[in-house]
C-alpha cells in the first residue's frame, strides 16, 4: 500500500527551495499601468531638464531677460514634481517605475541646476558637490536595495527638494541686493535638510535590508 504521505513531499522541496516572488513578500502589487498621466508629468520634468539649461546658459548667464525664461521653465518642472505624486497617491496610479523615475528626475533638475550655476560663477563649487554627493549617493542606495524593496520619497525628501528648488530659483533669478543675499540663507536651509534627510534614507536602506521577506527567506534557507 502506498504511503498517503508520499506525494506531498515532491511539493514542498521546490517550495522550500524557490525565492519567494515579489507578490508572496508582502510588498503590494499595484494593478495601475506604467503608461499614466503622473509619469507621463514624470517624463515632462526630464524633458525640461536640457531646455531649462540651454535658456540659463545662453549668453553665458549674462542676460537678464533670458535667466527669467529659465526661470520659467524650471518652476514649471518644479511645479510636475509637486502634482505627480499626489496625483498617483489620489487616483492609485503608483507604480514602481514611477517610484524610481521620480527621485530621479528630482535630481537630474538639481543636478543641472547646480552645476550650471557653479560653472556661471553664480553658486560656489562645494555647495554643488555636498548636494550632489547625497543625491547620488542615495539614488545608488536605492538600486542597491532594490530587490529587497523600494525606498519611495519620504515628505522630509520631498521638504528638501522644495527648499532646495527655492534656493534654485533665487539664484537663477537675477536678484541683487539683499535678495541676492538672502538666498544664501535659503541655500544653506537646503543644505542642513539635505544632509539630514540623506542620514535618515541610509538608516531606512539597512532597516529594509536586514528585515525584508527576501532576507527572512534567505535566513531560513540558511537555518
Amino acid at each position: 500500500m502506498s504511503d498517503p504521505d508520499g506525494p506531498a513531499l515532491p511539493r514542498l522541496v521546490p517550495t522550500m527551495l524557490t525565492p519567494p516572488k515579489p507578490d508572496q513578500m508582502g510588498d503590494p502589487v499595484s494593478s495601475a499601468k506604467v503608461a499614466n498621466v503622473a509619469n507621463g508629468l514624470t517624463l515632462v520634468r526630464l524633458l525640461l531638464v536640457p531646455v531649462f539649461v540651454v535658456l540659463l546658459l545662453h549668453h553665458s548667464g549674462e542676460s537678464n531677460g533670458w535667466r527669467v525664461w529659465a526661470f520659467v521653465a524650471f518652476a514649471a518642472a518644479c511645479i510636475t514634481d509637486l502634482v505627480d505624486g499626489d496625483l498617483a497617491r489620489r487616483c492609485d496610479l503608483v507604480t514602481d517605475v514611477g517610484k524610481i523615475a521620480d527621485p530621479i528626475a528630482d535630481k537630474a533638475l538639481t543636478g543641472s541646476a547646480l552645476i550650471s550655476l557653479s560653472a556661471l560663477g553664480f553658486l560656489p563649487w562645494w555647495v554643488t558637490a555636498v548636494v550632489l554627493a547625497r543625491e547620488l549617493g542615495i539614488t545608488g542606495l536605492r538600486f542597491f536595495v532594490i530587490r529587497h524593496g523600494v525606498i519611495p520619497a519620504s515628505r522630509g525628501g520631498k521638504l528638501k527638494t522644495l527648499v532646495q528648488n527655492i534656493a534654485i530659483g533665487c539664484y537663477v533669478l537675477p536678484f541683487t541686493g539683499a535678495l541676492a543675499s538672502a538666498r544664501f540663507w535659503v541655500m544653506a536651509v537646503a543644505l542642513v535638510l539635505t544632509a539630514a534627510t540623506g542620514a535618515d534614507y541610509v538608516s531606512k536602506a539597512l532597516t529594509l535590508r536586514r528585515t525584508s521577506a527576501r532576507s527572512a527567506w534567505k535566513q531560513r534557507s540558511r537555518a
